[in-house]
């Protein structure tokens, strides 16, 4: 009987309250990506950054965004409940968009080069990422373990609805990086910024008109803590008084690069020497061995993602200045080659899931699998060598870039679908909150070297201009050179190592590639 009455409430075979998250987070990465793709740009042509500030900077700020998440689902889990956490992320965000609208003035460069920037108008900028930071700590993971929260345990419909889920990213990704970066180059920067936040408006108007669809899912487990004085005041509004004043921290931390940079190594060393010594301590040779071969795959990862997020720094810049963007007589402008990420993985998601499967017995071991990524991700960057190989003395064109984001979504699609499901089924069940930690440290660990990466190719500008077209493109060849050699690398030494992981899996890999 409850079976037929659940059925009533489904919308195309799923819970309403799926399509109602779905257009949350759809939102929420159309307001996420339509920023990320203008920030580069805004910070070289707008307030006169060298390549090398603003590829620091981005990689500050998307490092903190990967890192906050982990606090953010603590405090979810342990007391907010994360319906709360999600609103009140959604609020932060709209917050921090509205900041990112106004721009201030115009950076200006002397004849002696001096450049005078509005000091005012830039801590605005740095409050404003600090909010996002904030908002997307609260956000992101949340809504995930939302959509998991819909579903019973052994329910068939899991697997499809985090599907449909993450194809609501792919959409807003995709619309943003068009929308948003027409509107940042063609009517100014506030429009491109204002456009993200109207998108972060409507994505928590969706989610708060939508809460009766939830039928009490994602509540706080501890409702009577929240309800409690401290201080004088409710602990549920003291959680959001201490959370809106982090962003004070992130603020400082966004703006000093050394500081973002020894906070992710001592963390990452700590965390490493918590590992081996709870696998030493308390640890079977079974679940020891499957927590080293977890352990393997996160350093891996790190070398994909830091190689994968040059999207937003080198490679945007690479197509503002090298690119020949034009066809039929149309411009396209720089930030919107990033679409073909999401594009592709709207088109590709469907053909890799379905080859896994037809593989059948031949399907490639999660370590193959990774492997395979960052040969991807390599040759995406030898796409490009060949490009600027072949352009002479003039401008590349554009189908090496579209080429290389193919090739780095197929390298996406390899690692990102099972990367999750291997933490969750390789650590020992009393740490599996902590290797996600782990795991998304290593995603902001990895966003910061990205930045630094990035500054290998970096130019020297003039008024936000390259001066010097082939002087530019000898900069990005040595990146393109690099990055090519390091995924090609890195993936034949973990296609090596792959029997030995495999072997310390312990049968895990087949339920990981099912």
């Amino acid at each position: 009987m409850t079976h037929d009455l659940s059925n009533k409430k489904d919308f195309f075979g799923h819970p309403r309250a799926l399509f109602i998250l779905f257009f949350t987070e759809m939102w929420e990465r159309f307001s996420f990506y339509g920023m990320k793709a203008l920030l580069i740009f805004y910070l070289t042509r707008y307030h006169l950054f060298s390549d090398t500030s603003g590829n620091l900077l981005i990689g500050s700020y998307a490092a903190l965004v990967y890192a906050v998440p982990v606090i953010g689902g603590f405090i979810a889990d342990r007391y907010l409940g994360f319906r709360k956490a999600i609103v009140f992320g959604g609020i932060m965000l709209v917050l921090g968009h509205i900041g990112m609208a106004y721009e201030g003035n115009a950076a200006t460069q002397s004849v002696t080069g001096e450049i005078t920037r509005d000091d005012a108008a830039l801590q605005i900028f740095y409050f404003s990422l600090s909010l996002i930071i904030v908002g997307v700590g609260f956000l992101k993971a949340n809504i995930s373990s939302l959509v998991g929260e819909l579903y019973q345990i052994g329910d068939k419909r899991r697997d499809s609805g985090f599907t449909l889920f993450y194809m609501g990213i792919n959409l807003g990704s995709f619309l943003a990086t068009i929308i948003c970066v027409w509107l940042g180059e063609t009517y100014g920067w506030s429009y491109g910024f204002a456009a993200a936040g109207v998108g972060m408006f409507f994505g928590l108007l969706t989610f708060i008109s939508g809460r009766k669809l939830l039928m009490g899912k994602g509540e706080s487990k501890v409702p009577e803590f929240l309800e409690k004085k401290s201080f004088g005041l409710k602990n549920e509004w003291l959680i959001y008084l201490v959370s809106v004043s982090s962003a004070l921290l992130f603020w400082q931390m966004v703006q000093r690069h050394e500081v973002v940079s020894n906070s992710l190594m001592i963390a990452g060393a700590v965390s490493f020497i918590y590992i081996i010594y709870y696998s030493i301590t308390q640890l079977d040779k079974k679940a020891r061995e499957q927590l080293i071969a977890l352990t393997i795959l996160i350093v891996f990862t790190v070398i994909f993602w830091a190689l994968f997020e040059q999207a937003y720094t080198s490679l945007n810049l690479f197509a503002d200045r090298i690119l020949d963007r034009t066809i039929f007589g149309y411009t396209i402008s720089a930030g919107q080659f990033l679409s073909f990420n999401a594009l592709f993985i709207i088109l590709l998601a469907p053909v890799f899931a379905w080859l896994w499967v037809k593989l059948g017995k031949y399907n490639p071991n999660t370590a193959v699998k990774f492997s395979i990524a960052l040969l991807f991700v390599g040759l995406g960057f030898g796409s490009l060598v060949l490009g600027i190989g072949l352009s002479g003395l003039g401008k590349v064109a554009m189908v090496w870039l579209i080429l290389t984001y193919f090739l780095h979504t197929c390298g996406e699609l390899c690692l990102s679908p099972v990367g999750l499901s291997a933490v969750t089924k390789l650590s020992p069940v009393k740490i599996v909150g902590f290797m996600m930690g782990v795991w998304f440290l290593a995603t902001a660990s990895s966003e910061f070297i990205a930045s630094i990466l990035a500054n290998i190719a970096s130019v020297d500008t003039s008024n936000g201009t390259a001066p010097d077209l082939n002087l530019a493109k000898q900069s990005y060849l040595t990146l393109f050179e690099y990055l090519f050699y390091t995924g090609l690398g890195f993936g034949i030494i973990l296609l090596a190592l792959s029997p030995v992981i495999k072997k310390l899996m312990h049968g895990v890999d087949k339920e990981l590639n099912n």
